[in-house]
């Protein structure tokens, strides 16, 4: 029977009866099972260089280590995980958490994480990623509408106006806004009449949206990380990232970073630009020398969805093995 958490340690029990019953979240089940189960207190392994970021051992360690040195914590009396995830489809609708004292009916973040130390408690949200494949893949960030995501920035004081609002929709293929839509653009249309692509949306609203990526690139970013839902009490500080398959949970590598630190080393990897590429499968495949420009700022990848069940939906990923290249 589905239950909801009344506070932290019935949000455990519950974890621990679906362990191994939920392969979506199996990860951050793991995580915080293992984290709950760590033999206290912990004393932190000091890391030997303070701006790495990855790692291969038990990931539970590896984060309270990297936690433990961006806080500067000599010690931790008790760790307390809850994976946000698996609570929320395992409970009857109400959807809600109590977390010292504060109620969560949606979060960004998978994990939240308090640590209790002699002087206070500290609760940090974690956002997990992860992959199972041998070689890294992109790691999905955000998956909304166009006005979702346009409403998002306006939201938080990024002014959007109606032309690039228009301008997205076409990117997207929100209907009405469709080369479909338009019999006199259709009737010579030899790519995809389900969307415009991005070279091909109102010129005006273009111009504004790239110049709002260029201007506000780590803002953006940020809001991508970090944010989802207005009333979201507890906001990512940390991303933990399991970068491929692995042999052993004790030979897992993961990635770790501050909020912070992944927002400065995604924008001095690359600024926004406008990336070619072609339509090489699917029903409207691109003949040969046709390419179109694809969106991009920093390790973020900005696409249409084209899902069967969401094909207009806007999406934004992780670029595969980004944890590498910055």
């Amino acid at each position: 029977m589905a239950l909801n958490p009344q506070n932290a340690q019935h949000a455990i029990q519950i974890q621990a009866g679906v362990l191994g019953r939920n392969t979506g979240h199996r990860f951050e089940i793991d995580l915080t099972h293992r984290l709950n189960n760590l033999p206290m207190p912990f004393a932190p392994v000091a890391l030997q260089n303070f701006d790495n970021h990855l790692f291969i051992q038990s990931p539970e360690l590896s984060l309270l280590n990297y936690v433990c040195s961006r806080k500067k914590l000599s010690k931790i009396e008790k760790v307390t995980a809850i994976s946000t995830g698996v609570l929320a489809t395992s409970e009857d609708g109400r959807r809600w958490l109590n977390v010292n004292g504060v109620e969560i009916s949606r979060c960004k973040s998978d994990v939240i994480l308090t640590l209790q130390t002699r002087q206070k408690d500290i609760t940090i949200g974690i956002s997990t990623k992860q992959c199972n494949n041998k070689t890294p893949t992109n790691a999905q960030l955000y998956f909304t509408t166009a006005r979702g995501f346009l409403n998002l920035l306006r939201e938080n004081n990024l002014e959007v106006s109606q032309d690039a609002e228009n301008a997205l929709r076409q990117f997207c293929g929100d209907e009405g806004f469709r080369p479909q839509d338009f019999p006199e653009i259709l009737v010579n249309r030899t790519s995809d009449p389900r969307r415009f692509f991005w070279e091909e949306i109102n010129e005006i609203g273009r111009i504004e949206l790239e110049k709002l990526f260029a201007e506000n690139q780590d803002e953006i970013t940020r809001l991508l990380l970090q944010k989802a839902y207005l009333d979201d009490p507890f906001v990512p500080d940390y991303v933990l990232h399991k970068t491929k398959r692995a042999d052993s949970w004790e030979q897992t590598e993961i990635a770790i970073y501050t909020i912070k630190e992944l927002i400065k080393l995604s924008k001095s990897y690359a600024g926004f630009h406008l990336k070619p590429y072609s339509v090489r499968k699917g029903s409207y495949k691109d003949a040969v020398g046709v390419t179109h420009l694809a969106p991009r700022f920093g390790i973020v990848q900005m696409q249409r969805g084209g899902q069967s069940q969401h094909p207009t939906q806007l999406q934004f990923n992780l670029e595969a093995g980004y944890f590498y290249k910055i």
